[in-house]
């Protein structure tokens, strides 16, 4: 079943056209990849679909609902999280509270006459994203002292605990180690199947490894999709964006 739809979409931005009218749809329980060459729209096209970014024409459908337009809260709250090429946590915070804050937060205003026992189940919430991110052992620790890998990480546990039925990942290993990477793609794996995802991606390996489908863009269009195997042998990506061999 199609969880998100895109209907001529594009965005200009004076004379320069970043994403030009691009037909997508995604499948509930995907995980599908976005690469292409640097400026080809991929980050400006996820930017629309989180309501960061208003589209000039073309429209946005999530489980047949139109969201053209709405502000990024609203969509949010849909059920579409993001993380994004800048990392954004609570560095002054600790990782548990970072997440805490995050899945308390779908309750609405904090009422401060509520006792903190009355919020088990935000802190049931909160373990389980600890595990499923693998910083369960760093709960204590501030944000601001995490490697980057691990601010990464709970940059993503911080999306999670706002129950997303879609998370956009922007370039989720970009300056990350080879250990990281390997870290970051093994959460993302085991995130896969659970929700939807559409990942923002320029390694390739990560990309092959995990995508099931891949969308290339290039100045601004789709201009090839397919399994990975098709994509890397896919003449005009080649010639694009992944180079001859």
């Amino acid at each position: 079943m199609s969880i998100l739809q895109t209907k001529n979409l594009t965005k200009r931005f004076g004379g320069l056209t970043a994403v030009d009218s691009v037909n997508f749809q995604l499948e509930q329980g995907e995980l599908r990849a976005l690469i292409g060459p640097n400026g080809a729209g991929k980050s400006t096209f996820l930017a629309m679909l989180s309501g960061r970014l208003q589209p000039t024409e073309g429209e946005i459908i999530f489980k047949g609902e139109n969201i053209t337009n709405l502000p990024p809260h609203t969509i949010s709250r849909k059920g579409i999280a993001t993380t994004f090429q800048i990392t954004s946590i609570f560095p002054g915070m600790t990782v548990y509270e970072n997440i805490w804050v995050a899945a308390n937060s779908k309750k609405g205003k904090l009422n401060p006459l509520t006792h903190f026992s009355r919020l088990k189940d935000v802190a049931e919430k909160t373990e389980e994203i600890l595990r499923l991110v693998d910083l369960k052992s760093k709960a204590d620790e501030t944000a601001s002292n995490l490697s980057y890998g691990d601010q990464r990480l709970l940059e993503i546990g911080i999306a999670l605990a706002t129950d997303p039925e879609l998370l956009l990942l922007d370039e989720p290993v970009a300056g990350l180690s080879p250990k990281e990477t390997a870290e970051m793609s093994k959460v993302i794996e085991n995130l896969a199947g659970e929700r939807t995802i559409i990942l923002v991606e320029h390694d390739m390996d990560v990309v092959m490894n995990l995508a099931e489908r891949v969308t290339v863009f290039d100045s601004g269009k789709v201009i090839a999709e397919g399994t990975p195997e098709e994509i890397s042998q896919h003449r005009e990506v080649i010639k694009a964006y992944l180079g001859e061999k």
